[in-house]
């Protein structure tokens, strides 16, 4: 009886003593893990998107001068680009009119300037210069755009400068004349991330955008900026936005400018930035105009690489757009209402040893899509597809296609598909092809030889 009384006390004492039945700690890699389901999850308007346009607008469009860089390296005074100020009127703004146009070019986000290198913020800020007080605008601009966005059913960006070259409290001022080293004075740099980051706060609690597109980190480090404080307080305070990668050390996707890339990016999310002359902002001594056809191949060329096109606007300082740009977006808009399926949350298409043009692929992999530059002038073909077709069509006007194999099959690698589209069913930019597939797409991959 004691033996057994002496066993039931030890049992107690191991129960007491031994930790509890629980979860494992979490590990590096499940951390890793709901980060990226978080991300994901973020992202998934961003990545179905695929077509947004960006806006250029500020004092800089009153003389029609390059916005901030100007002054910054020397083209102009200072002095004579703030002048620009007196005529900054917004008198024919109209953010619904803005919006629609957005909205028929078939984009799916818009991102705002709200304020550039050169500080001139276009809401009234706190803190610094602001069109409400500082120019014959005397009203908030961001925040009727921002409404006429939400009001059509699009995603609202803004854009927002690190950098700001007014300030007496940021050690740049231009290029020639800096004002002061950080080292030197840090007491007055912590004035200045004090100062910029209200603002940031300030644009969240006003007007909550979907997504942040920051701009100017490269002159300071991560640390510097103290990036890491300002993305925790907007996770904090907007959960679901999303952040361009230009904020030092964070953001959620790659921003490549001016020129479809040769190779995909490294981002899993990326989106090309491009103007549609050579300029920003309104300039109108830059006649260099991409022709609405040049656009629908760019948007084409990075829909095949799995990105987004952010192409972009120059409004004149009394906000109205010029006709060649509000054209250019309603013929663009054509094509992309016409072809959404093969657009809006595609994925990547394969790769150009399998088919010499762009193309993508649904979300579940079972559709592909060809894109189909002009004219053929011949068959559209496609090489190693193992699947079989089950439905061949043209994307917007239904008229089904006849797809067949040319030859037999050599060493296992599927016979060439041969695809006729008669000039009648052709787009007068590019023709899109959709071809369901039996199952998810399977190509053919040749082994390679010992020694090859």
């Amino acid at each position: 009886m004691k033996k057994f009384r002496l066993a039931a006390l030890m049992c107690a004492l191991v129960c007491l003593t031994a930790p509890a039945f629980a979860a494992p700690p979490a590990t590096a890699t499940s951390d890793a893990e709901a980060r990226a389901a978080a991300k994901a999850a973020r992202m998934q308007w961003f990545a179905d998107a695929k077509f947004g346009i960006f806006i250029h607008w500020g004092i800089y469009a009153v003389d029609g001068i390059t916005e901030s860089w100007s002054f910054f390296d020397g083209y102009v005074s200072y002095a004579d680009y703030m002048k620009q100020a007196k005529g900054f009127t917004a008198s024919h703004y109209d953010p619904q009119a803005w919006a629609d146009l957005i909205k028929a070019s078939g984009a799916k986000y818009a991102v705002l300037t709200s304020k550039h290198h050169d500080g001139m913020a276009l809401w009234d800020t706190r803190q610094g210069l602001n069109v409400v007080k500082d120019t014959p605008a005397h009203r908030d601009l961001v925040a009727p755009f921002v409404k006429a966005l939400r009001e059509d059913g699009l995603k609202v960006g803004l854009y927002f400068s690190l950098i700001d070259w007014s300030s007496p409290l940021y050690p740049a001022f231009t290029q020639a004349h800096p004002r002061y080293a950080i080292k030197d004075d840090p007491a007055r740099w912590q004035r200045f991330v004090t100062y910029y980051q209200d603002q940031v706060h300030d644009l969240t609690r006003r007007f909550h955008p979907d997504l942040y597109w920051f701009d100017g980190g490269w002159e300071h480090s991560a640390e510097e900026w103290h990036a890491e404080a300002l993305h925790d307080w907007i996770r904090a305070h907007n959960p679901d936005a999303i952040i361009n990668g230009r904020l030092p050390g964070f953001g959620d996707y790659g921003t490549p400018e001016q020129g479809v890339p040769i190779t995909r990016p490294p981002d899993k999310y990326w989106e090309l930035c491009l103007t549609m002359n050579n300029s920003w902002g309104w300039q109108p001594n830059d006649d260099h105009f991409k022709t609405p056809h040049e656009i629908i191949r760019i948007l084409s060329g990075t829909l095949d690489m799995g990105g987004n096109l952010l192409l972009d606007i120059g409004p004149r300082a009394d906000g109205t757009i010029p006709k060649i740009e509000a054209d250019t977006l309603r013929q663009v808009g054509r094509w992309v209402h016409k072809n959404q399926e093969a657009i809006y949350a595609s994925q990547a298409g394969i790769p150009h040893d399998y088919y010499l043009g762009d193309s993508t692929l649904s979300k579940d992999g079972k559709t592909l899509y060809l894109f189909v530059d002009g004219k053929p002038g011949g068959a559209v073909l496609l090489k190693g597809l193992t699947n079989r077709v089950l439905v061949a069509r043209v994307v917007g006007n239904g008229t089904m296609l006849s797809p067949k194999r040319l030859g037999a099959t050599l060493g296992g690698a599927p016979s060439m598909l041969a695809i006729d589209v008669p000039d009648y069913a052709l787009d007068p930019d590019v023709t899109v092809i959709a071809l369901e597939l039996d199952g998810p797409i399977k190509l053919f991959h040749p082994e390679k030889k010992s020694g090859s």
